[in-house]
């Protein structure tokens, strides 16, 4: 179970939202580094406190289907059913933004386009702020950008020290990757990034999903499409059968037993696509402490339940 904030510590932050000031807070996938959505200035702070490019969009979290209907030009049937189904929990939907009338979500959320990405967080931290301070919030990872995400509140401490105002503390992040962003603003539903709620589940309910090409110059429809992402200090290599890295002292994620060298410090990570996903951030994080040369990464199966973890490394790896 998350760890529960009391409420004092939730209307403060809550306070800090409404003053225009920002707020990193748990949810399920990754720690959210908030903002009021309807407020431009206090999320260019986000840009700027993360180094973030403004061709990155933000999610923006709801905390009820009634308040994301407000935010949008149109709600599908599609939407509604992948909602009732998913929502609280980590998929993301992009759809047309409303901007006939209050609230509307300001450009700089959305990279200038005509889309959101919207999301109700299953973590009770997350829920009761986004109710508390009334407002949608606009929430990238609270790391600085292409760095590792933080699943815990120390590594949000870490990354980003005194430079936001208030840190909800949540305990670790029970999913420990980023949302599945699926959007629906055009003629078929488009997997724009792998994440929590896997493909096969979305298909289950909703039938075939397509992929998105990478995404090159210019705005990009989802977060975490650049190429470099998710990416530890230390050098991150993908191996296979156990080829590790030149010399130096390393890191070795296995996902088989395999030997390693005596200067390796060997880590068996989980065998099951959602406790890897869920342990891997951490890993990295102590991994990158280390003073190590590199960090090598097993690569996992080729199915369709790592097609997350597969995503995220492929980012993070200096040879993929």
């Amino acid at each position: 179970m998350p760890h529960r904030a009391n409420p004092g510590e939730i209307d403060r932050a809550a306070q800090f939202l409404g003053a225009g000031r920002l707020v990193a807070f748990p949810t399920e996938t990754v720690y959210g580094l908030g903002a009021n959505a309807l407020d431009a200035e206090a999320v260019a702070r986000i840009y700027t406190v993360k180094r973030r490019p403004a061709t990155s969009p933000l999610i923006v979290h709801v905390a009820s289907i009634e308040m994301a209907q407000s935010l949008v030009a149109n709600w599908p049937e599609i939407a509604d059913r992948l909602a009732r189904r998913f929502w609280p929990g980590p998929l993301t939907l992009v759809l047309e933004k409303q901007l006939e009338k209050p609230p509307v979500i300001p450009p700089i959320v959305t990279a200038g386009l005509p889309t959101v990405g919207l999301r109700m967080p299953a973590h009770p931290i997350a829920l009761a702020l986004i109710r508390a301070a009334g407002v949608p919030l606009a929430a990238p990872s609270a790391n600085r950008f292409t760095e590792l995400s933080p699943t815990t509140a120390d590594h949000v401490r870490l990354s980003l020290g005194s430079d936001i105002d208030y840190i909800l503390d949540g305990g670790p992040c029970s999913v420990g990757i980023e949302s599945t962003v699926l959007s629906l603003a055009g003629p078929r539903p488009v997997l724009l990034r792998p994440g929590g709620i896997s493909r096969t589940e979305l298909e289950a309910i909703i039938g075939p999903v397509a992929s998105a090409q990478e995404a090159h110059a210019g705005a990009h429809p989802s977060p975490g499409m650049h190429p470099r992402h998710y990416s530890p200090r230390t050098p991150l290599f993908l191996v296979k059968d156990g080829k590790l890295p030149g010399p130096g002292r390393g890191v070795y994620l296995q996902h088989h037993h395999l030997p390693s060298r005596e200067s390796v410090q060997t880590i068996q990570m989980p065998a099951a696509a959602a406790d890897y996903a869920a342990a891997l951030y951490e890993v990295l994080h102590q991994a990158d402490a280390g003073n190590h040369n590199w960090i090598a990464v097993d690569l996992p199966p080729n199915t369709p339940e790592w097609e997350a973890v597969h995503d995220r490394l492929k980012r993070a790896a200096s040879n993929s």
